[in-house]
């Protein structure tokens, strides 16, 4: 227990009867996240535990609030910045070996043939969902407050340790893309149906509940390792899948990539042996993190959220604040247009309010540029990138009175209350659309 003893983030704690107590808590943070020295440790654990003589482990969190609350998303606006100082023709690579350690720690886990259970109480969102779900028995507090969830994709990524392969093969599609899509979180009894979670107990009962299932287990495996087993959708996933397509452009117009990713990892990688699986789940995860609508979400909808909920904790929302935003939304006259052209490029562009319904999808999917920057440039294009360089004029002349927290929580608010799509990223924190 020499290299166990040596963690940080964790604790490696050996009960008598065997059973390995795997603890994530991280010190001096109230929430567990999967930070890189988190992720390095989860691998010497993977590789330690094939070579153990445990009988099995019982993973849990140290925190009281949260089994782990997902990705260090500070980090990973440092990785952003580390992948695209890259030449371009290495960026896939890059990033693919930046993020895939996670993935292969959670496998080689699963596969080191040792019963392994999760005992959540508490969150269990993003990569600690994706923790639990390489496990083979999770058991869950019965509490609304402990709750399973992958909601990437609501700052535009997608679950990149497995999730897009495992969700689906435990629970069916159908019953995985409310998860994987709209970050819809389970708790209870809607656990236990969807098939994510196996056991419910009160609260306190978890750990023991988790450790019998061990002992009661000498060995255990994932359904997907199991010789002759098949997904029960696979010879249903193309027409799932295509219909879903269609419904998430239909709402999204194609300005958000991060549902179309997820659907292109559940149809490439549900017919693949688990393996080639997560490969191919990162290998569209490693485009998708080069792209600008991930950063601009998680500035504006994840960090510009805390900043506006601790500036409103501390007793109100600064005036200038709400000045610049109120500015900037009548620039962009977000109440509607006299112009029938530009009301209809906005829509199109996806700002949305009481004039601007959503347009039906034209089929174009903008790829590498933004719809507005794309060719061609019609005029509602034209018009629409002029009201925005007038927008941002005026954020710009607002900027220096405002420090970084206030310009995220006035991008926030900008999205949550006036309408401005979430991929663009605000108008306060960058000087220009999408930067």
């Amino acid at each position: 227990m020499t290299v166990l003893g040596n963690l940080k983030e964790f604790r490696a704690e050996r009960a008598e009867n065997g059973v390995l107590h795997l603890v994530f808590d991280m010190p001096g943070r109230p929430m567990n996240v999967f930070s890189n020295a988190a992720i390095a440790e989860l691998r010497i654990f993977s590789e330690w535990l094939h070579e153990s003589d445990v009988k099995g482990v019982v993973i849990r969190s140290g925190k009281p609030s949260a089994f782990c609350a997902g990705a260090d998303l500070t980090e990973l606006g440092q990785a952003y910045d580390m992948i695209m100082a890259a030449p371009a023709e290495t960026r896939d690579r890059v990033a693919f070996d930046h993020f895939f350690p996670l993935s292969q720690a959670l496998r080689r886990i699963e596969t080191a043939g040792k019963p392994v259970a999760a005992a959540i109480a508490g969150l269990a969102l993003g990569g600690g969902g994706e923790l639990a779900l390489a496990s083979h028995h999770r058991v869950m507090v019965d509490d609304p407050k402990a709750a399973f969830g992958l909601p990437e994709s609501l700052v535009g990524l997608l679950p990149g340790a497995g999730g897009t392969q495992r969700l689906p093969r435990l629970t069916g599609i159908e019953k995985a893309l409310p998860v994987l899509l709209e970050g819809a979180r389970l708790s209870g009894q809607a656990a236990i149906a969807a098939g994510v979670v196996d056991q419910l107990v009160p609260g306190g009962e978890e750990v023991a509940a988790a450790e019998r299932w061990v002992l009661s287990n000498a060995s255990a495996s994932q359904p997907w390792d199991r010789p002759g087993w098949r997904p029960a959708d696979v010879d249903r996933v193309a027409a799932i899948i295509e219909r879903k397509r269609e419904s998430v452009l239909a709402e999204t117009l194609g300005h958000y990539p991060a549902p179309l990713a997820i659907l292109d990892c559940v149809s490439q990688g549900l017919s693949q042996p688990f393996d080639e699986a997560i490969r191919t789940e990162m290998q569209i995860f490693s485009k998708l993190i080069q792209r600008r609508e991930p950063r601009n979400m998680i500035r504006t909808l994840f960090l510009g959220r805390l900043d506006h909920d601790r500036l409103r904790k501390a007793g109100s929302i600064p005036a200038p604040v709400e000045q610049a935003v109120a500015a900037v939304s009548k620039t962009l006259k977000l109440d509607g247009s006299a112009d029938a052209v530009l009301a209809d490029a906005f829509a199109r562009a996806g700002f949305r309010g009481p004039a601007r319904p959503a347009p039906a999808f034209d089929g174009v999917i903008a790829q590498a540029a933004f719809w507005l920057e794309a060719e061609p440039v019609t005029d509602g294009k034209r018009a629409l990138r002029e009201r925005l360089a007038r927008a941002y004029a005026v954020a710009d002349k607002w900027r220096t009175r405002l420090s970084e927290d206030q310009r995220r929580a006035a991008d926030y608010l900008l999205v949550k209350n006036c309408g401005f799509p979430a991929y663009l990223g605000g108008a306060f924190s960058s000087a220009e659309p999408g930067t």
